[in-house]
């Protein structure tokens, strides 16, 4: 509804979240920068009501792994619920493991599902449930000598091997494609580990996720809200980096935000999932709010102020919500980890949310987003069970 000047790169580079082209992630960020204004920080007053336990901010550098980062933190997050000492679990394990699943869908689906970096927020917690999990120190997919992951040239590289497999030129796949595929990812990010000393103790990763880690990838579910399907039912999630066709719980747009600050306040932090590619998403600044009136409409001098104190918003509604995702002004760019609740000088909540860019904004990898933006840019949040009011719950059946 509120369309952007980058959002024509969005889509034609395709989302941070899903397949990446050269340098996608960074481009985005520094298009973020733009929506920023000069004095924001000084402008707002943040008073935090719930700020849950999470890890240490990361930098998911030049890479469309932004879900792994996401879901990861959230499990760490919920080691320290569980009264576990939170360890950080390795990313890009998690994801060579997904680019593995994803190429053998890609090749059953004869080429006719998403590529690239991107995935769910499911896919950690599926990839964990049959891979288990590893320490980051243990796998750090930098196997060629680089500080920060750079995917584009394995993404191209796998690409087209996929493609040549596809194309078929033997007339009958032979199960020699699997070993090739996989020898490329391994080549960038390291074979996966067998097993691994840890603290004095040798683990596998099936193991380790069990004995270190210890949650159960069961008692996590993933939720929407779209009006074309019956409320609390169960419907596959039509985003393009659903490879794996999943299903996610359908609630009303309002029951969203009643699942995680009903999460929040009972010690559960939420995987988060959306578009943020809106003129009043700043990652500079670390504000997303949704604005009154569309940016085009808006003077010189108003978006010059956009991010310098709060700003009257716009009250959205399930169409709304709905229409923006149907008209690919809402788009599956990013995942983030919700991991408390704020207010600022007037009173107005915001969502605490962890990103994984590194330190480079006002609020040195965090920002502050209100209820408004995530009831009109969710695409889907992942909660443990015990997060859902047990009104909600009941009609889910879960």
């Amino acid at each position: 509804m509120y369309t952007t000047s980058i959002r024509p790169f969005v889509l034609a580079a395709t989302f941070l979240a899903g397949s990446l082209t050269v340098n996608a992630q960074d481009n985005l960020v520094n298009a973020l920068k733009v929506n920023a204004s000069e004095n924001s920080k000084a402008s707002f007053k943040f008073t935090d009501v719930i700020n849950l336990e999470n890890t240490s901010i990361k930098n998911q550098g030049s890479s469309g792994t932004c879900w792994s980062y996401c879901a990861n933190s959230f499990i760490e997050s919920e080691m320290a619920r569980m009264g576990k000492k939170p360890i950080e679990i390795s990313q890009i394990y998690s994801a060579r493991n997904t680019y593995i699943e994803k190429g053998k869908m890609y090749v059953r689906m004869h080429g006719a599902t998403t590529l690239g970096d991107g995935g769910a927020l499911h896919d950690v917690m599926n990839m964990y449930k049959k891979y288990g999990a590893v320490p980051q120190s243990v796998y750090t997919g930098l196997n060629y000598g680089t500080e920060k992951n750079k995917f584009a040239e394995m993404g191209a590289l796998i690409e087209g091997v996929l493609q040549a497999v596809v194309k078929n030129p033997n007339g009958e796949l032979t199960p020699n494609w699997e070993r090739a595929y996989t020898a490329v990812i391994d080549s960038y990010l390291g074979q996966a580990p067998k097993s691994f000393d840890y603290n004095g103790k040798k683990y596998t990763p099936e193991s380790f996720a069990k004995e270190v880690i210890g949650i159960n990838p069961d008692d996590y579910v993933e939720i929407s809200s779209f009006e074309e399907y019956p409320y609390y039912t169960k419907n596959v999630l039509l985003v393009p980096d659903n490879w794996s066709l999943d299903q996610a719980y359908n609630v009303k747009m309002n029951e969203l935000t009643d699942i995680i600050d009903n999460g929040l306040k009972k010690g559960y932090t939420v995987a988060w999932a959306g578009d943020v590619s809106e003129k009043t998403f700043s990652w500079k600044n670390g504000v997303a709010f949704v604005a009154d009136k569309k940016f085009d409409e808006m003077t010189a001098e108003e978006k010059a102020d956009l991010f310098n104190g709060p700003k009257k918003e716009l009250t959205v509604t399930p169409e709304m919500r709905q229409q923006a995702f149907d008209n690919y002004t809402t788009t599956d760019d990013h995942g983030m980890h919700i991991v408390g609740l704020s207010k600022d000088q007037n009173g107005k909540e915001y969502y605490i949310v962890k990103n994984s860019w590194g330190e480079s904004n006002d609020y040195k990898g965090y920002l502050y987003m209100t209820k408004e933006f995530v009831k009109y840019k969710t695409t889907a949040i992942m909660v443990h069970k015990g997060a859902i009011p047990s009104a909600i719950a009941t009609k889910l059946k879960v």
